[in-house]
Protein backbone atom coordinates (compact mmCIF):
# COMPACT_ATOMS: atom_id res chain seq x y z
CA UNK A 1 0.00 0.00 0.00
CA UNK A 2 1.32 3.44 -0.84
CA UNK A 3 1.36 6.04 1.93
CA UNK A 4 2.35 9.68 1.98
CA UNK A 5 4.63 10.23 4.98
CA UNK A 6 4.41 13.61 6.70
CA UNK A 7 7.72 15.40 7.53
CA UNK A 8 8.63 15.17 11.21
CA UNK A 9 8.77 18.96 11.54
CA UNK A 10 5.13 19.22 10.44
CA UNK A 11 4.07 16.45 12.80
CA UNK A 12 5.83 18.19 15.74
CA UNK A 13 4.34 21.56 14.76
CA UNK A 14 0.83 20.13 14.74
CA UNK A 15 1.36 18.57 18.15
CA UNK A 16 2.50 21.91 19.62
CA UNK A 17 -0.46 23.68 18.06
CA UNK A 18 -2.88 21.13 19.48
CA UNK A 19 -1.35 21.59 22.95
CA UNK A 20 -1.59 25.37 22.80
CA UNK A 21 -5.19 25.29 21.68
CA UNK A 22 -6.05 22.82 24.43
CA UNK A 23 -4.78 25.35 27.01
CA UNK A 24 -7.11 27.92 25.48
CA UNK A 25 -10.01 25.47 25.67
CA UNK A 26 -10.10 25.05 21.92
CA UNK A 27 -9.87 21.80 20.02
CA UNK A 28 -7.32 21.70 17.23
CA UNK A 29 -8.73 20.71 13.83
CA UNK A 30 -7.56 17.27 12.73
CA UNK A 31 -6.66 16.95 9.08
CA UNK A 32 -8.05 13.83 7.42
CA UNK A 33 -5.54 11.15 6.50
CA UNK A 34 -4.84 11.10 2.79
CA UNK A 35 -6.49 8.15 1.02
CA UNK A 36 -4.18 5.50 -0.26
CA UNK A 37 -3.51 5.88 -3.95
CA UNK A 38 -5.36 3.44 -6.19
CA UNK A 39 -3.32 0.52 -7.47
CA UNK A 40 -3.14 -0.17 -11.19
CA UNK A 41 -2.81 -3.96 -11.21
CA UNK A 42 -5.11 -6.67 -9.91
CA UNK A 43 -2.60 -8.28 -7.57
CA UNK A 44 -1.54 -5.00 -5.98
CA UNK A 45 -5.14 -3.87 -5.59
CA UNK A 46 -6.15 -7.16 -3.96
CA UNK A 47 -3.22 -6.89 -1.56
CA UNK A 48 -4.75 -3.70 -0.12
CA UNK A 49 -7.27 -5.91 1.69
CA UNK A 50 -4.82 -8.72 2.45
CA UNK A 51 -6.03 -10.93 -0.41
CA UNK A 52 -4.48 -12.25 -3.60
CA UNK A 53 -5.65 -12.14 -7.20
CA UNK A 54 -4.32 -15.02 -9.23
CA UNK A 55 -4.56 -16.87 -12.51
CA UNK A 56 -4.13 -20.35 -13.93
CA UNK A 57 -0.87 -20.76 -15.83
CA UNK A 58 -0.14 -23.30 -18.57
CA UNK A 59 3.49 -24.30 -18.89
CA UNK A 60 3.21 -24.50 -22.67
CA UNK A 61 2.40 -20.80 -22.87
CA UNK A 62 5.33 -19.58 -20.81
CA UNK A 63 7.27 -19.03 -24.03
CA UNK A 64 4.72 -16.45 -25.17
CA UNK A 65 5.99 -13.02 -24.10
CA UNK A 66 2.57 -11.37 -24.39
CA UNK A 67 1.13 -14.02 -22.08
CA UNK A 68 3.91 -13.79 -19.50
CA UNK A 69 3.90 -9.99 -19.58
CA UNK A 70 0.25 -9.83 -18.56
CA UNK A 71 0.55 -12.66 -16.06
CA UNK A 72 3.68 -11.22 -14.51
CA UNK A 73 2.27 -7.72 -14.23
CA UNK A 74 -1.29 -8.38 -13.06
CA UNK A 75 -1.37 -11.43 -10.80
CA UNK A 76 0.30 -12.33 -7.51
CA UNK A 77 -0.83 -15.96 -7.28
CA UNK A 78 -0.52 -18.87 -9.70
CA UNK A 79 -2.31 -22.19 -10.10
CA UNK A 80 -0.90 -24.75 -12.53
CA UNK A 81 -3.69 -25.39 -15.02
CA UNK A 82 -2.94 -29.08 -15.62
CA UNK A 83 0.69 -29.62 -14.71
CA UNK A 84 0.18 -30.74 -11.09
CA UNK A 85 -2.75 -33.05 -11.77
CA UNK A 86 -2.48 -36.80 -11.38
CA UNK A 87 -1.77 -37.80 -14.98
CA UNK A 88 0.94 -35.14 -15.31
CA UNK A 89 2.78 -35.91 -12.07
CA UNK A 90 2.56 -39.72 -11.92
CA UNK A 91 2.26 -41.04 -15.48
CA UNK A 92 3.50 -44.48 -14.37
CA UNK A 93 2.77 -46.07 -10.98
CA UNK A 94 5.33 -44.85 -8.46
CA UNK A 95 7.29 -42.96 -11.14
CA UNK A 96 6.78 -39.24 -10.68
CA UNK A 97 7.46 -36.55 -13.26
CA UNK A 98 7.45 -32.94 -12.07
CA UNK A 99 8.96 -31.39 -15.20
CA UNK A 100 5.92 -29.40 -16.27
CA UNK A 101 4.79 -28.63 -12.71
CA UNK A 102 8.24 -27.36 -11.80
CA UNK A 103 8.28 -25.14 -14.85
CA UNK A 104 5.14 -23.39 -13.64
CA UNK A 105 6.36 -23.28 -10.04
CA UNK A 106 9.80 -21.94 -11.01
CA UNK A 107 8.26 -19.19 -13.17
CA UNK A 108 6.01 -18.19 -10.29
CA UNK A 109 8.89 -18.18 -7.80
CA UNK A 110 11.09 -16.07 -10.08
CA UNK A 111 8.26 -13.58 -10.37
CA UNK A 112 7.51 -13.47 -6.62
CA UNK A 113 4.11 -15.15 -6.84
CA UNK A 114 2.55 -17.62 -4.42
CA UNK A 115 1.42 -20.99 -5.81
CA UNK A 116 -1.80 -22.96 -5.27
CA UNK A 117 -1.56 -26.70 -5.84
CA UNK A 118 -4.22 -28.32 -8.05
CA UNK A 119 -5.16 -31.17 -7.57
CA UNK A 120 -4.25 -34.36 -5.65
CA UNK A 121 -7.29 -36.66 -5.64
CA UNK A 122 -9.80 -36.48 -8.48
CA UNK A 123 -11.94 -38.85 -10.50
CA UNK A 124 -10.81 -37.17 -13.74
CA UNK A 125 -7.44 -36.89 -15.47
CA UNK A 126 -6.22 -40.07 -13.86
CA UNK A 127 -3.55 -41.96 -15.82
CA UNK A 128 -4.63 -45.24 -17.35
CA UNK A 129 -2.89 -47.34 -14.73
CA UNK A 130 -4.87 -45.64 -11.94
CA UNK A 131 -8.18 -45.95 -13.77
CA UNK A 132 -7.64 -49.70 -13.94
CA UNK A 133 -7.34 -50.06 -10.15
CA UNK A 134 -10.12 -50.85 -7.70
CA UNK A 135 -10.61 -51.08 -3.94
CA UNK A 136 -7.60 -51.34 -1.67
CA UNK A 137 -4.94 -51.02 -4.40
CA UNK A 138 -6.57 -47.79 -5.63
CA UNK A 139 -6.77 -46.43 -2.09
CA UNK A 140 -3.07 -47.13 -1.56
CA UNK A 141 -2.23 -45.57 -4.92
CA UNK A 142 -4.10 -42.40 -3.90
CA UNK A 143 -2.17 -42.22 -0.62
CA UNK A 144 1.15 -42.79 -2.39
CA UNK A 145 0.33 -40.11 -4.94
CA UNK A 146 -0.55 -37.50 -2.33
CA UNK A 147 2.63 -38.26 -0.39
CA UNK A 148 4.80 -38.18 -3.50
CA UNK A 149 3.54 -34.89 -4.87
CA UNK A 150 3.28 -33.06 -1.56
CA UNK A 151 6.71 -34.21 -0.46
CA UNK A 152 8.20 -32.84 -3.68
CA UNK A 153 6.58 -29.44 -3.12
CA UNK A 154 6.69 -29.43 0.68
CA UNK A 155 6.85 -25.90 2.07
CA UNK A 156 6.38 -24.33 -1.37
CA UNK A 157 2.63 -24.50 -1.96
CA UNK A 158 0.37 -22.23 0.09
CA UNK A 159 -2.89 -24.08 -0.66
CA UNK A 160 -3.59 -27.54 -2.06
CA UNK A 161 -6.85 -28.62 -3.65
CA UNK A 162 -6.59 -31.98 -1.93
CA UNK A 163 -9.87 -33.40 -3.24
CA UNK A 164 -11.64 -32.13 -6.34
CA UNK A 165 -15.26 -32.50 -7.45
CA UNK A 166 -16.33 -35.40 -5.24
CA UNK A 167 -20.06 -34.58 -5.24
CA UNK A 168 -22.64 -35.37 -7.92
CA UNK A 169 -24.43 -32.78 -10.01
CA UNK A 170 -28.16 -32.34 -9.71
CA UNK A 171 -30.46 -32.38 -6.73
CA UNK A 172 -29.46 -35.59 -4.98
CA UNK A 173 -26.74 -34.15 -2.76
CA UNK A 174 -24.95 -37.49 -3.14
CA UNK A 175 -21.30 -38.26 -3.62
CA UNK A 176 -20.15 -38.73 -7.20
CA UNK A 177 -20.03 -42.38 -8.21
CA UNK A 178 -16.31 -42.51 -8.98
CA UNK A 179 -13.66 -45.20 -8.65
CA UNK A 180 -12.33 -43.33 -5.60
CA UNK A 181 -15.76 -43.22 -3.97
CA UNK A 182 -16.09 -46.95 -4.48
CA UNK A 183 -13.02 -47.52 -2.30
CA UNK A 184 -15.16 -46.47 0.70
CA UNK A 185 -17.02 -43.41 1.94
CA UNK A 186 -14.05 -42.32 4.06
CA UNK A 187 -11.73 -41.76 1.10
CA UNK A 188 -11.96 -37.96 1.30
CA UNK A 189 -11.10 -38.00 4.98
CA UNK A 190 -8.14 -40.29 4.30
CA UNK A 191 -6.93 -37.93 1.57
CA UNK A 192 -6.99 -34.93 3.92
CA UNK A 193 -5.28 -36.76 6.78
CA UNK A 194 -2.59 -37.99 4.40
CA UNK A 195 -2.09 -34.47 3.05
CA UNK A 196 -1.74 -32.94 6.51
CA UNK A 197 1.00 -35.40 7.42
CA UNK A 198 2.78 -34.86 4.10
CA UNK A 199 2.97 -31.05 4.39
CA UNK A 200 1.68 -29.52 7.63
CA UNK A 201 2.37 -25.99 6.38
CA UNK A 202 -0.05 -26.02 3.43
CA UNK A 203 -3.70 -25.04 3.65
CA UNK A 204 -5.80 -28.05 2.64
CA UNK A 205 -8.84 -27.30 0.49
CA UNK A 206 -11.85 -29.12 -0.87
CA UNK A 207 -12.61 -27.75 -4.37
CA UNK A 208 -15.78 -28.05 -6.47
CA UNK A 209 -18.03 -26.38 -9.05
CA UNK A 210 -21.73 -25.48 -8.85
CA UNK A 211 -21.55 -25.03 -5.07
CA UNK A 212 -21.94 -21.25 -5.14
CA UNK A 213 -25.76 -21.18 -4.84
CA UNK A 214 -26.61 -21.57 -1.15
CA UNK A 215 -29.94 -23.29 -1.86
CA UNK A 216 -28.49 -25.98 -4.14
CA UNK A 217 -28.45 -29.56 -2.85
CA UNK A 218 -24.83 -29.97 -3.92
CA UNK A 219 -23.80 -26.90 -1.94
CA UNK A 220 -25.59 -28.12 1.18
CA UNK A 221 -24.04 -31.57 0.85
CA UNK A 222 -20.52 -30.13 0.72
CA UNK A 223 -21.39 -27.87 3.65
CA UNK A 224 -22.53 -30.89 5.69
CA UNK A 225 -19.28 -32.71 4.92
CA UNK A 226 -17.14 -29.74 5.96
CA UNK A 227 -19.15 -29.26 9.14
CA UNK A 228 -18.71 -32.96 9.98
CA UNK A 229 -14.98 -32.78 9.28
CA UNK A 230 -14.55 -29.75 11.53
CA UNK A 231 -16.53 -31.37 14.32
CA UNK A 232 -14.45 -34.57 14.15
CA UNK A 233 -11.05 -32.92 13.72
CA UNK A 234 -10.47 -33.95 10.11
CA UNK A 235 -7.81 -31.49 8.85
CA UNK A 236 -9.60 -29.26 6.34
CA UNK A 237 -8.61 -25.60 6.15
CA UNK A 238 -10.46 -24.17 3.18
CA UNK A 239 -13.13 -24.64 0.54
CA UNK A 240 -12.55 -23.64 -3.07
CA UNK A 241 -15.44 -22.42 -5.21
CA UNK A 242 -14.60 -22.85 -8.87
CA UNK A 243 -17.22 -20.28 -9.97
CA UNK A 244 -17.49 -21.15 -13.66
CA UNK A 245 -20.53 -18.95 -14.29
CA UNK A 246 -22.45 -19.39 -17.53
CA UNK A 247 -26.00 -19.65 -18.88
CA UNK A 248 -26.35 -23.15 -17.46
CA UNK A 249 -25.02 -22.22 -14.01
CA UNK A 250 -25.40 -18.46 -13.59
CA UNK A 251 -24.18 -16.30 -10.76
CA UNK A 252 -26.66 -16.12 -7.89
CA UNK A 253 -26.91 -13.16 -5.53
CA UNK A 254 -26.77 -15.50 -2.53
CA UNK A 255 -23.14 -16.42 -3.23
CA UNK A 256 -22.06 -14.13 -0.42
CA UNK A 257 -24.34 -16.05 1.96
CA UNK A 258 -22.64 -19.26 0.83
CA UNK A 259 -19.16 -17.89 1.47
CA UNK A 260 -20.17 -16.56 4.89
CA UNK A 261 -21.86 -19.83 5.84
CA UNK A 262 -18.79 -21.93 5.06
CA UNK A 263 -16.50 -19.42 6.77
CA UNK A 264 -18.66 -19.65 9.88
CA UNK A 265 -17.67 -23.31 10.13
CA UNK A 266 -14.08 -22.21 10.76
CA UNK A 267 -12.60 -22.68 7.30
CA UNK A 268 -11.20 -20.20 4.82
CA UNK A 269 -12.87 -19.80 1.44
CA UNK A 270 -11.37 -19.02 -1.95
CA UNK A 271 -12.68 -18.43 -5.47
CA UNK A 272 -10.42 -20.78 -7.35
CA UNK A 273 -11.31 -20.99 -11.08
CA UNK A 274 -13.37 -17.94 -11.91
CA UNK A 275 -14.64 -17.30 -15.43
CA UNK A 276 -17.90 -15.71 -16.57
CA UNK A 277 -19.57 -16.35 -19.92
CA UNK A 278 -19.45 -13.09 -21.85
CA UNK A 279 -17.30 -11.52 -19.09
CA UNK A 280 -20.13 -9.50 -17.58
CA UNK A 281 -18.55 -6.55 -15.79
CA UNK A 282 -21.41 -6.56 -13.29
CA UNK A 283 -20.99 -10.23 -12.43
CA UNK A 284 -17.23 -9.92 -12.08
CA UNK A 285 -17.67 -6.94 -9.73
CA UNK A 286 -20.32 -8.80 -7.72
CA UNK A 287 -18.08 -11.84 -7.24
CA UNK A 288 -15.16 -9.64 -6.23
CA UNK A 289 -17.29 -7.76 -3.71
CA UNK A 290 -18.64 -11.04 -2.34
CA UNK A 291 -15.10 -12.13 -1.55
CA UNK A 292 -14.21 -8.74 -0.11
CA UNK A 293 -17.24 -8.87 2.20
CA UNK A 294 -16.10 -12.12 3.84
CA UNK A 295 -13.01 -11.75 6.05
CA UNK A 296 -12.03 -15.40 5.55
CA UNK A 297 -12.06 -15.14 1.74
CA UNK A 298 -8.40 -15.59 0.87
CA UNK A 299 -8.56 -14.37 -2.71
CA UNK A 300 -9.66 -14.93 -6.28
CA UNK A 301 -8.12 -16.90 -9.15
CA UNK A 302 -9.34 -16.49 -12.73
CA UNK A 303 -8.98 -19.58 -14.90
CA UNK A 304 -6.68 -18.25 -17.58
CA UNK A 305 -5.08 -15.01 -18.70
CA UNK A 306 -6.66 -14.04 -22.05
CA UNK A 307 -9.86 -15.28 -23.66
CA UNK A 308 -7.80 -17.31 -26.09
CA UNK A 309 -6.12 -19.11 -23.18
CA UNK A 310 -9.45 -20.16 -21.65
CA UNK A 311 -10.77 -23.72 -21.70
CA UNK A 312 -14.02 -22.03 -22.77
CA UNK A 313 -12.53 -19.57 -25.24
CA UNK A 314 -15.74 -19.39 -27.28
CA UNK A 315 -17.50 -17.86 -24.28
CA UNK A 316 -14.93 -15.01 -24.04
CA UNK A 317 -15.06 -15.38 -20.24
CA UNK A 318 -11.90 -13.69 -18.97
CA UNK A 319 -10.63 -10.21 -18.12
CA UNK A 320 -8.35 -9.81 -21.14
CA UNK A 321 -9.34 -10.29 -24.77
CA UNK A 322 -7.35 -12.44 -27.17
CA UNK A 323 -5.07 -9.54 -28.02
CA UNK A 324 -4.31 -8.88 -24.35
CA UNK A 325 -6.55 -5.83 -24.10
CA UNK A 326 -8.25 -5.04 -20.81
CA UNK A 327 -12.01 -5.59 -20.96
CA UNK A 328 -14.72 -3.71 -19.08
CA UNK A 329 -14.79 -6.57 -16.58
CA UNK A 330 -11.13 -5.89 -15.77
CA UNK A 331 -11.93 -2.31 -14.83
CA UNK A 332 -14.90 -3.36 -12.71
CA UNK A 333 -12.75 -5.81 -10.75
CA UNK A 334 -9.88 -3.36 -10.30
CA UNK A 335 -12.24 -0.66 -9.06
CA UNK A 336 -13.87 -3.05 -6.58
CA UNK A 337 -10.49 -4.15 -5.24
CA UNK A 338 -9.25 -0.59 -4.91
CA UNK A 339 -12.38 0.38 -2.99
CA UNK A 340 -11.43 -2.10 -0.24
CA UNK A 341 -8.43 -0.60 1.53
CA UNK A 342 -8.26 -2.40 4.83
CA UNK A 343 -6.94 -5.89 5.51
CA UNK A 344 -9.61 -8.33 6.71
CA UNK A 345 -9.87 -9.39 10.31
CA UNK A 346 -9.62 -13.19 10.66
CA UNK A 347 -12.81 -14.75 11.86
Amino acid sequence: MRTNAMPRSRVRGRALLAGALAVLGTTAPVAPSPAAAAEDTLGAAAARSGRYFGTAIASGRLGDPAYTTIAGREFDSVTAENEMKIDATEPQPGRFDFTAGDRVYDWAARNAKQVRGHTLAWHSQQPGWMRSLRGGPLRQAMIRHINGVMTHYRGKIVQWDVVNEAFADGGSGARRDSNLQRTGDDWIEVAFRTARAADPSAKLCYNDYNIENWTAAKTRAVYAMVRDFKQRGVPIDCVGFQSHFNNGSPYNGNFRTTLRSFAALGVDVAITELDVQGASATTYANVTNDCLAVPRCLGITVWGVRDTDSWRSGQTPLLFDGSGGKKAAYTSVLNALNAASEAPTPG
